[in-house]
């Protein structure tokens, strides 16, 4: 892996295990992540997202209920390069918490309701840091303060009920960032929040990305929020990567049909013309039962028989750091040109 490369995702795959039949969550997702570096993971609810986070972080259930497969290379803090789906258990044990950490969407149902949150944030580092109790709360208290809570000494004996939704968040972030991870995965950190608490939880994590050089992949189906925060964007669909790059040319010239639907179904303040809203026909397909071909196309307006429902369309570059899944992208182009 290059130099600044910490995280290296190659064809991930993950199946699970039903009495329906075999359910193929994750398929051949691959990327890289860059120490400092922030990159989006969006898409529609069921697409794959979270379950993608999980895999990295080997939280899925245990073979056979759940099958991974791929690989997911992580350059630890010694410099030596393992590959986390193949890693023994207690080798995870050490990593996750310490040099790769996760924000996840609820806070509430994600502490523990009957421990102060000081004490919370202080076992994680007790635990991975060989710290004392007393070294460790103090530790804490320092993190809150860092995470803008007000009044750390008092917080450090809060319980989780007796904080906001805004500051439930924000020692979330203070446990994932206690032992100075290479890695943070947020999964949907800002969706249960209003926008005022939603924009100051990104500003936060952009602040101590700055200190820490902290690589974050942040999973999201906000778009508004992607282009706040990320450098740059992958859009999954059905358990797949069908449009990734930099967040202005995916953003800005998106180029899969899915993505450009994505987009027109976001209100924009920035238009001088007054632009109505389109929804996207019909849902995401039941993993269960994907269709043939470009999983997108029985919802895609340019869908061609006996091409897009009959094979997968493999990964092209259109462009330097800009890729995409799909058969007719080139005749699309041409068609809005």
């Amino acid at each position: 892996m290059a130099g600044d490369v910490v995280l290296r995702v190659e064809h991930l795959g993950t199946t699970f295990r039903t009495e329906a039949g075999p359910l193929s969550a994750v398929q051949d997702v691959s990327f890289s992540l860059r120490r400092g570096e922030t990159l989006a993971l969006v898409g529609e609810s069921g697409s794959g997202k979270s379950v993608t986070s999980l895999a990295i972080m080997r939280l899925t259930p245990p073979a056979p209920r759940a099958l991974l497969s791929g690989s997911v290379r992580f350059r630890g803090r010694d410099g030596e390069v393992r590959d986390l789906v193949s890693a023994s258990e207690g080798a995870m044990e050490e990593i996750r918490g310490n040099e790769i950490s996760m924000i996840f969407q609820e806070p509430m149902t994600s502490l523990n309701p009957v421990l102060p949150v000081g004490l919370q944030i202080a076992e994680t580092i007790m635990h991975h840091r060989d710290r004392p109790r007393r070294r460790a709360l103090e530790e804490a208290e320092r993190l809150i303060e860092l995470v803008g809570i007000p009044e750390p000494r008092r917080r450090l004996c809060a319980y989780p009920h007796h904080l906001s939704g805004g500051m439930r968040q924000r020692v979330m972030i203070a446990m994932a960032l206690a032992c100075d991870p290479s890695v943070l995965i947020a999964d949907e950190p800002t969706t249960a929040l209003d926008v005022t608490v939603q924009a100051q939880i990104l500003e936060l994590l952009k602040e101590l990305q700055a200190r820490t050089g902290t690589a974050i992949l942040f999973i999201t189906h906000n778009l508004g929020v992607v282009a706040e925060i990320a450098d740059r964007v992958m859009v999954m669909y059905a358990g797949r990567i069908v449009e990734q790059g930099g967040v202005v040319p995916v953003l800005k010239r998106p180029l899969m049909p899915y993505t450009r639907r994505l987009l027109r179904s976001v209100p924009r303040l920035d238009s001088d013309e007054a632009m109505s809203l389109e929804s996207i026909p019909g849902n995401v397909p039941d993993p269960l039962r994907l269709p043939p071909g470009c999983a997108f196309h029985p919802r895609c307006v340019h869908a061609k028989e006996a091409l897009c429902d009959g094979t997968v369309p493999e990964i092209e570059e259109a462009a330097p750091d800009h890729l995409l899944r799909c058969h007719r992208w080139r005749d699309i182009g041409e068609l809005q040109a």
